[in-house]
């Protein structure tokens, strides 16, 4: 039977996840003591959104939940708090950043943590938060009209990936005489176990109780998984071996791994590592 193995939030964009055992479950993807996924990111100078694409060492950057605040840690760096409480209205600072072609309003975070951001990465950069009355939607393109809201995340709400689809890359991996790697290298969502290798590729939807995911969009990759999350360091590219059999003419060409997906009933639900899912398989 498949289960849900996994389950990974990431509150700030690009920076380490953090593993759960249960998470409740909004349109917007997953959240946890009212943290959401990718309600913070880091932007430049600019407003421009920073990734681990050209700061490798964000991915070393470590949230924990605390009661009244996020903590964030980095090698070498004092601890900083963030308040997971919503500035008063009448003291907000607001800015307008950018994530890919969207452009939206965010809360602009203090200077003291903006300090901590720019002497870790070594650029001037900032966090911002997204602002509780922000919209942003997944491409109806890929979700067939539905209004698929997300926060931060390059464009869909949630990412599922298949512990079979790992292992049968690591396999691959393996025949060359490289390491295998760990699921955290492609940074899901959701992780399902008891399925074959890419059935997450052909599924119409996964029916956990009475949450329904539909998947809508292969995840085309980057060179985010050959960074090393314990190091902050490029190393070995998947993307060679993926290139010999993951090329996907639905993303143009690209080399996709998981599949995006969205939320179309069981909001505030709580999925719990351990579940059944109902994985309902359509092929073209």
């Amino acid at each position: 039977m498949p289960t849900l193995t996994e389950l990974y939030l990431y509150p700030i964009k690009s920076c380490a996840g953090i593993a759960l055992r249960e998470a409740t479950l909004t349109a917007a993807g997953l959240m946890t003591e009212h943290i959401y996924d990718r309600e913070w990111m880091v932007v430049d100078a600019n407003g421009e959104f920073m990734t681990q694409r050209q700061h490798p060492k964000m991915a070393l950057i470590a949230p924990r939940i605390k009661i009244e605040t996020l903590e964030l840690r980095a090698p070498g760096m004092l601890r900083i708090e963030i308040p997971l409480g919503l500035p008063d209205p009448e003291d907000e600072k607001t800015i307008e950043v950018k994530v890919w072609d969207d452009v939206v309003t965010a809360y602009d975070c203090d200077e003291t943590t903006a300090a901590w951001f720019t002497n870790f990465l070594g650029t001037p950069c900032r966090l911002v938060r997204f602002h509780a009355n922000a919209k942003r939607f997944a491409s109806t393109k890929w979700t067939d009209g539905v209004e698929a809201p997300t926060l931060f995340s390059d464009g869909f709400p949630m990412l599922v990936i298949s512990e079979a689809s790992l292992a049968d890359l690591n396999d691959k991996l393996k025949a060359q005489g490289r390491a295998a790697l760990p699921m955290n290298r492609f940074r899901p969502s959701i992780v399902i176990g008891g399925v074959e290798a890419f059935d997450e590729d052909h599924a119409e939807s996964f029916r956990i109780g009475n949450v329904v995911l539909k998947p809508v969009k292969p995840c085309p990759r980057c060179p985010i998984p050959s960074i090393d999350p314990a190091t902050g360091e490029f190393g070995p590219d998947p993307l060679d071996i993926l290139r010999t059999y993951r090329v996907n003419p639905r993303v143009d060409g690209g080399i996709t791994f998981g599949m995006n997906t969205i939320l179309l009933e069981g909001v505030e639900q709580v999925l719990r590592v351990g579940q059944d899912i109902e994985v309902t398989l359509a092929f073209d």
